[in-house]
């Protein structure tokens, strides 16, 4: 499941040398003493797909630190929780599944934030260009008054 080179910092350069939970740097024999594990269960995970970790240039296993925590993840979902193989990989795959679209809503707001910033300052512009000689109508208040309008008469001149 390690993610190495795919998506890398975001576009940032990132040092080569640099330790990260997606380092792949643990041998087999060595992932397998830090997650209780047998090594021959590392390599039925890995083809059943449930924890896949990089491949040097020979096609040995380098595992990182976050394939480490699946490995006890599993091993706690298979022997605590009863979970079969087949569970366990659809639970991962949902687990994977949420995780980018939390980071896909996370992309979206900010998105909205920046858009919702720019139409404030462009209706900012707009009220400051406003004409300043000009004064806002106020309406008159409306009475109850009823006012009756009688044209004069006009007088007949015979």
């Amino acid at each position: 499941m390690s993610m190495d080179g795919i998506g890398g910092g975001g576009g940032r350069s990132r040092n080569p040398y640099e330790l990260t939970e997606e380092s792949a740097v643990y041998v087999i024999s060595v992932a397998a003493q830090l997650s209780g594990l047998h090594p021959q269960t590392l390599r039925q995970y890995d083809r059943l797909g449930l924890v896949s970790p990089d491949r040097t240039a020979g096609r040995g296993r380098r595992y990182s630190a976050r394939d480490i925590q699946l490995l006890r993840e599993v091993q706690r979902l298979s022997q605590d929780e009863g979970i079969n193989l087949a569970g366990i990989k659809r639970i991962i795959e949902l687990e994977n599944q949420v995780a980018a679209l939390q980071a896909r809503v996370a992309e979206l707001a900010a998105a909205v934030e920046g858009a919702a910033a720019a139409l404030q300052q462009r209706e900012a512009q707009v009220h400051a260009s406003y004409r300043r000689d000009l004064v806002p109508y106020q309406d008159v208040q409306q009475t109850s008054a009823l006012v009756v309008w009688r044209p004069k008469r006009q007088q007949s001149s015979d």
